[in-house]
């Protein structure tokens, strides 16, 4: 796979202050490691919340187990 920086598309809030920013693999990698989802992965409400884990990731998409 190819990374390359994403730019505008990024719903990444955390600006400018995210290294990541605009690099999904990084980004993705980052949280992975941390037990989290990305940005990306969020509605745009949910991404606002600054609530990474996956138990937020399935509230905000309303998955539920």
């Amino acid at each position: 796979m190819s990374c390359t920086r994403t730019g505008d598309d990024c719903r990444c809030t955390y600006t400018p202050a995210c290294p990541r920013r605009g690099n999904c693999c990084q980004c993705v990698a980052f949280h992975r490691e941390r037990g989290q989802a990305s940005a990306c992965m969020f509605t745009p409400e949910g991404e606002r919340t600054y609530d990474r884990s996956l138990a937020n990731l399935m509230r905000d998409r309303k998955i539920s187990l």
